[in-house]
């Protein structure tokens, strides 16, 4: 049914004649936040609980969020209208780096620094930039209609939440999983701190290939007579520190050296050959490098050399500047050199030493030319916030036995206590979990939870809540405080229960732990979700949700991932200014398939900004014809069949509303009450009432727009509030808002007798309406039409509906006969096979050479189509996006020769 067809038929009404989502929108949100109605009083139902991952206090609105935040409000709406205390935890992370580098930035702008500040000063200015900048991300989840309880928002650096943090870090260190330790980290030149794996991202950079001569020592020789080892590196730079080479124990061109040693070029060190399967014979020269202190796998390869941290060789400063090692064998000349000058003066000396084995390429006059190194394209880390190429770096740092806290977590989710949807995502769980490394906890900033340990003279560690209870322990020597603070994944993943009162045994945490869901990327499966099952199950003997719904990113449009390099990035707020935060909140649900990304497709977006208005303007057309909202939970009576059809549509509605929210299928669900409330309710049934609008109907129809404006509440909160109280009459007042309404119970059933009578009549319309375009007949020309022997059951529908027949499928009425001979069209309805003549309507001859020429083209071009697609060639090569236009072509050129076929079959 058209747009101009649910406008009002009579009478004056409330509503106005444009949907204007902008000012409905900020009205309705300040009314259920300042009522409290995010978390109405409810002491005696159900608890139902989900905490938000914490956006850093720094953040601001971008698609990823829109996606996570709007599939969490569509799950705690749900909840809320099905009576249950819904409690959704929302507050933001401290995010250490990224608000420490805001506040530098600010200083820097003035002409200071943080340098010139003591740490007490510098965080009292972090303090006062959160008070008055640290709230952009919060008001923005407001704009995308977030039901969080605002009332109880939590902040990591909260002084209940640092007691928890101080606590947990106490308690695993008391129990021995917490520990310090000399180990390789990510480290970040530029900050000068440590970082984890997910604030790291590989970058392609064009660099080189080294290979050089390592002499052996002792006068030992290969088997082939060469007095040295050819080595090949990246990282030439690193030589500076290297304590081994190794090789493959069964690569034959080695065995004999094996245990031998190697005098270092530049530093004169001696170092062994050793055995290790990381070297790979089929790799460059089957010899490899170690520099256990400056490379992940070196560092383990040497651990199993028997080299341990603390003798592991640092050349490098925080700033990746080249320092001496311990053994001082560095020389003088590369000493304070930045690690890229110091690439290029190892090169420059070993070069000159004749250890440098060139690479010897063909020019085009077929030439051959020499090159210090292989021209190669090297996946490179860089941080993601510091800009600069991350630093393998041995030092000092906490770690957390993160094999130990993992086995819970593994056996929860292998006994079902933790669901993981979709499951298929526990393959990847398991893995990571069954191979964890230790963790890093500590981070050299200045802004985050100070871990709480004290040193002596020694070095010795003292562990406690407090300076005192440390001063104690370590009776009553003078002590200095660790610098470093946590991790800020360390503090969210105490985020389940940290937030709801604990260590303190609080009435919160007994009744809302373990939380009943948790939405996430799964991109952050590790780093918070893994972390938070750890904490949880360590602490509270219990799991932090039962359930694990995992989302996958939202891409652009042509499946690549966003960024701001590329330019392919959206801003949520520009969609809701533009088209409405309904309009984008349904976008994010009915795209939401499980174990698949969302790509943003702004046309889509539109198109729910226009089914808002479809329903807005059913809801108008429904108050201009005395149509109002219900007060009753349960069905009306209904005796018309159309009635009793559309009351058995809302029972079999919810049903599938119910059982996709209970299996988290966001885009079944919204489907669902997207198809009943456009085509079911919008394009039949109101079609089907027009003219009858009797007391029944009139109760019927205003109960059946009531339970659409309920299901469709999660989806679509701000349009379904203001029809919801628009629709209100003296005679059916509202008891409450609608966010705080009840979900549908409607106590009634399917009517089969009903249903299959206006099955039958939507049929007939359906197909008489897609003949008439076929055939390029006005839609609104009255036509004849013969059954001859119709079964009892048509023949009882037909004799029931001759007005809705004549007026929505354009009848003049259905002969029970024979029809006359001459050129036809067949329409199918249900077991009957009507035949409508087309003497003097159309001109059958022109008619079937038109329908003739447009199928041969429409075939010719999916032949093509196919072709192409056929050709595994193109399927491979072609950019993704071309293949997916081609299938896209493909289906509509065939869909088009489908349909002229049906039509020419039609003309017989």
């Amino acid at each position: 049914m058209s747009e101009t067809n649910l406008q009002p038929e009579s009478g004056q009404d409330q509503l106005a004649k444009t949907f204007e989502p902008g000012a409905i929108e900020a009205r309705w949100y300040q009314h259920w936040e300042q009522g409290g109605l995010f978390r109405p009083e409810r002491p005696q139902a159900q608890p139902f609980t989900i905490v938000n991952p914490p956006p850093n206090v720094t953040g601001s609105l971008h698609i990823g969020h829109a996606l996570d935040n709007t599939l969490q409000d569509i799950v705690i709406r749900h909840e809320r209208l099905k009576g249950k205390d819904a409690l959704w935890v929302v507050g933001t992370d401290h995010a250490g780096i990224a608000t420490q580098m805001v506040v530098e930035r600010q200083l820097e702008a003035a002409g200071d620094k943080r340098t010139n500040h003591t740490r007490e000063e510098f965080i009292a200015k972090v303090w006062e930039w959160k008070a008055e900048s640290g709230g952009t991300i919060t008001r923005q989840l407001r704009r995308l209609g977030c039901s969080m309880d605002w009332s109880r928002e939590q902040f990591t650096m909260d002084p209940h939440f640092t007691r928890a943090v101080v606590k947990v870090f106490v308690d695993l260190y008391n129990q021995g999983l917490i520990y310090r330790d000399k180990r390789l980290v990510n480290w970040d030149p530029k900050l000068k701190t440590a970082i984890s794996d997910l604030e790291v991202e590989t970058r392609e950079v064009k660099g080189g290939f080294w290979r050089f001569r390592y002499p052996l020592a002792d006068g030992v020789r290969l088997d082939d007579g060469a007095d040295h080892i050819v080595v090949a590196t990246t990282r030439p730079e690193t030589m500076l520190a290297d304590m081994a080479v190794a090789v493959h124990p069964e690569d034959a061109r080695y065995k004999s050296v094996i245990g031998k040693h190697i005098i270092l070029p530049i530093t004169g060190r001696r170092i062994p050959v050793v055995a290790d399967e990381h070297a790979d014979p089929e790799l460059g020269t089957g010899a490899v490098k170690i520099t256990p202190g400056h490379d992940f796998n070196d560092f383990d390869v040497g651990r199993r050399a028997g080299i341990k941290a603390a003798d592991m060789l640092n050349m490098l400063d925080a700033q990746a500047r080249v320092i001496q090692t311990a053994d001082g064998l560095i020389p003088a000349e590369f000493l304070g050199l930045d690690r890229f000058d110091a690439r290029q003066a190892v090169v420059e000396r070993l070069k000159a030493e004749g250890l440098l084995v060139p690479h010897v390429v063909k020019t085009k006059d077929g030439e051959e030319q020499e090159l210090d190194a292989e021209p190669r394209t090297i996946q490179t880390p860089f941080g993601d916030r510091g800009g600069v190429v991350i630093e393998p770096w041995l030092t000092d740092q906490w770690y957390v036995n993160a094999e130990v806290l993992a086995q819970k977590p593994i056996e929860a989710v292998r006994s079902g206590a933790i669901e993981i949807v979709p499951k298929s995502w526990e393959k990847t769980f398991f893995n990571w979990m069954e191979n964890i490394q230790p963790w890093c906890v500590s981070r050299q900033l200045w802004w985050g939870h100070q871990i709480p340990a004290w040193y002596d003279e020694q070095g010795t560690p003292y562990v406690a809540e407090t300076e005192e209870e440390a001063r104690a322990l370590a009776g009553n020597k003078p002590l200095t405080r660790d610098a470093d603070v946590l991790d800020t994944w360390f503090s969210s993943a105490l985020w389940p229960f940290a937030t709801l009162g604990w260590p303190d045994e609080t009435e919160m945490v007994k009744r809302h732990y373990p939380n009943d869901l948790l939405v996430s990327g799964f991109d952050i499966l590790f780093f918070w979700d893994a972390r938070m099952a750890m904490q949880g199950l360590h602490f509270m003997n219990e799991v932090p949700w039962k359930r694990l719904y995992l989302h996958g990113l939202v891409r652009a449009a042509d499946g690549q991932k966003m960024s701001k390099s590329k330019g392919n990035v959206v801003d949520p707020l520009g969609l809701i200014d533009k088209y409405g935060a309904d309009a984008l909140r349904f976008f994010m649900a009915a795209m939401e398939s499980q174990g698949r990304d969302v790509k943003m497709d702004e046309k889509r977006v539109e198109g729910y900004r226009n089914f808002a208005t479809k329903l807005w303007n059913a809801a108008r057309f429904c108050q201009s014809n005395g149509i109002t909202g219900s007060a009753s939970l349960e069905a009306p009576e209904a005796t018309s069949a159309v009635n009793r059809w559309i009351v058995g549509e809302v029972v079999e509605t919810l049903a599938q509303i119910d059982q996709a929210m209970a299996d988290l299928r966001f885009d079944a669900a919204a489907n669902a009450i997207y198809q009943f409330a456009w085509n079911t309710f919008c394009d039949w049934y109101i079609e089907l009432i027009k003219g009858s609008f009797d007391a029944e109907t009139r109760a019927v129809a205003g109960w059946v727009l009531d339970q659409i404006l309920v299901m469709l509440h999660p989806f679509m909160p701000f349009v379904t509030e203001e029809l919801w109280h628009a629709m209100a009459s003296s005679e059916a007042p509202r008891a409450n808002d609608l966010i705080v309404a009840r979900w549908p119970a409607p106590q009634a059933s399917v009517d089969a007798d009903a249903k299959a009578e206006v099955e039958w009549l939507i049929a007939l319309v359906s197909s008489l309406r897609t003949a008439k375009n076929e055939l390029g007949i006005a839609p609104g020309a009255r036509l004849d039409a013969f059954l001859a022997e119709p079964s009892e059951r048509t023949a009882a529908i037909i004799a029931a509906n001759p007005a809705a027949i004549e007026r929505l499928a354009r009848l003049t009425g259905i002969t029970f006969a024979p029809a006359p001979a001459g050129a036809a069209m067949q329409i199918v309805a249900g077991d009957a096979t009507l035949v409508v003549p087309l003497e003097g309507i159309i001109d059958i001859a022109a008619e079937k050479a038109r329908l003739e020429k447009a199928l041969a083209a429409a075939q010719k071009e999916a032949k093509a189509l196919d072709g192409r697609l056929s050709n595994p060639s193109f399927v491979e090569r072609a950019k993704p996006e071309a293949v997916e236009k081609a299938r896209a072509d493909h289906a509509h050129h065939s869909a088009e020769a489908e349909r002229f076929a049906a039509a020419l079959a039609r003309l017989g």
